[in-house]
């Protein structure tokens, strides 16, 4: 039976190597769509009501690929809420009344993924990391409850079928947008790697994206391994290695850019040959 641990001690997300810029003015369009939550915002670097200062492993990623990005990530985005305005949300919702997002949409993230593919059919990347709000909403469903630990034990089968339901939907409307090119999954790390219900709970997680993502024809960056690895020397904590803010959930810089560097990784792993924009160019 998994115990039950408060949110701080169970989650996070991930990504690795260069600085924090955009992608520069001479970048070729915007040839990459970044999608998810808080992890891919840059919840935590930034003061909310000036989202160009939040800087996530897209912006990362864009400046490695010299390629423009458009983030539509959502802090506190639940993988209902992606779905539909009125799907299950940890604080997407209450986030955008109250601040501005990188891009602004009134519909759902999903539709506005949708709506953006089709109307740029040249976009050759597709990134999304989503789960860990679905696990926060259950652990504070739980939290409520007499017996927390026999309630997220219950709880949590469900919740890994519904995740992977909801990722089915949103890959399949991105693929009937018309998208062809690379689709990846990013997974998620852990606070501290010798916490073994950490480790269990998001590898869960994990393997449900990995799984859906492959299904439609996508490949899965492992930000679980890159943070592992990384911590490896600080006896798995994250937060001792410097990619995790200390009191927090969410990536540092370092750790923001060791997720993108590990999306870049991903995407020449496509096709070795090439550079990581060539195997870009061959997706589209």
């Amino acid at each position: 039976m998994l115990r039950f641990r408060p949110v701080s001690a169970l989650l996070a997300v991930v990504f690795a190597l260069l600085g924090a810029a955009p992608a520069s003015a001479t970048s070729e369009g915007h040839g990459y769509l970044a999608l998810g939550d808080s992890v891919a915002f840059g919840t935590s670097l930034c003061v909310p009501k000036d989202p160009t200062q939040c800087v996530g492993y897209p912006e990362h990623a864009a400046h490695m690929l010299n390629i423009e990005d458009v983030n539509a990530s959502c802090p506190g985005e639940a993988s209902g809420g992606f779905i539909s305005l009125t799907g299950t949300d940890n604080v997407c919702r209450p986030y955008r009344a109250a601040f501005p997002l990188h891009v602004r949409y009134s519909t759902s993230q999903l539709d506005f993924a949708v709506s953006f593919l089709r109307s740029n059919p040249r976009t050759r990347l597709v990134t999304i990391n989503i789960g860990a709000n679905d696990l926060f909403v259950l652990q504070k469903t739980c939290a409520r409850m007499p017996d927390p630990n026999a309630c997220f034990a219950q709880g949590f089968p469900g919740l890994l079928q519904s995740l992977a339901d909801n990722l089915a939907v949103m890959y399949g409307a991105i693929r009937a947008a018309g998208f062809s090119g690379l689709l990846i999954g990013l997974t998620y790390y852990v606070l501290n790697f010798a916490d073994p219900t950490a480790v269990s709970v998001i590898g869960a997680i994990n393997q449900v994206v990995d799984s859906v993502t492959r299904n439609f024809g996508g490949f899965v960056a492992s930000g679980f391994d890159a943070f592992q690895q990384a911590s490896a020397s600080f006896g798995g904590d994250a937060v001792l290695a410097g990619l995790v803010i200390p009191g927090d959930i969410h990536p540092t810089a370092a750790g923001q850019t060791l997720l993108a560097q590990t999306v870049v990784n991903t995407i020449l792993s496509t096709c070795p040959a090439a550079s990581a924009k060539g195997c870009l160019n061959r997706s589209s």
